[in-house]
């Protein structure tokens, strides 16, 4: 029996789900909840993602600045808005949206982060000035998302590699990474670049819309 073989003890569990429009259709919300700590996590399913084909997917992070306040400062508000329409266009699709704001440094950290880059810092630089590491994320709750809805198999759209090096660890199948570059302007280009240059964020400037 190998190690992905093994029965794990759940770490999160489901608690409900309803329908949510959305201009670019009408999508399922799924909650979960972690046992141990209470942090609420959702899966946002378009279409039957059931059967053995890999399914269109993003795995994003809480970013309330640029998803929910329109922020300029990263590319996350238009990598969401790319996801969902590309998951509605397919047909099909899943977005784990994962309550780890700030590259898991949390919102008022990240805001003291925003104010060192105001004064030179970039973004990795930042969080390490306030004694975090550069990413805290982890996501040892996405594979029990997706086993909730039976999906082994991804076509992930991602920039970072670490995110398909993790699913892999976990059991998961990467069948294709899909580039999901947007949204670049002057207040994220240094941004961006740090993230290619420190963080190892595949960016193809072929690509960039």
């Amino acid at each position: 029996m190998s190690e992905n073989d093994k029965a794990v003890e759940p770490t999160i569990r489901y608690v409900a789900e309803s329908k949510l429009p959305m201009p670019m259709g009408t999508f399922t919300m799924v909650g979960f909840e972690e046992i141990a700590t209470g942090k609420e996590h959702v899966a946002l399913v378009y279409g039957d993602v059931t059967g053995e084909e890999p399914v269109l997917a993003r795995i994003h992070s809480e970013c309330l600045t640029g998803d929910a306040l329109f922020s300029l400062r990263c590319d996350c508000g238009f990598q969401l808005q790319d996801a969902l329409q590309r998951i509605a266009t397919e047909g099909r699709g899943i977005i784990l949206y994962l309550r780890q704001e700030g590259r898991g440094i949390g919102l008022l950290n990240k805001i003291k982060a925003y104010n060192l880059q105001d004064q030179g810092a970039d973004t990795v630089e930042a969080n390490e000035q306030l004694g975090f590491d550069a990413d805290q994320r982890e996501y040892s709750m996405c594979p029990q998302m997706l086993a909730h809805f039976g999906i082994k198999r991804l076509r992930l759209m991602t920039n970072n590699p670490r995110k398909v090096k993790s699913m892999q660890s976990y059991g998961i199948e990467v069948s294709e990474r899909e580039a999901i570059q947007v949204g670049k302007n002057s207040h994220n280009e240094n941004y961006l670049e740090t993230k290619a240059g420190k963080l190892g964020h595949m960016m193809d400037k072929s690509e960039e819309k």
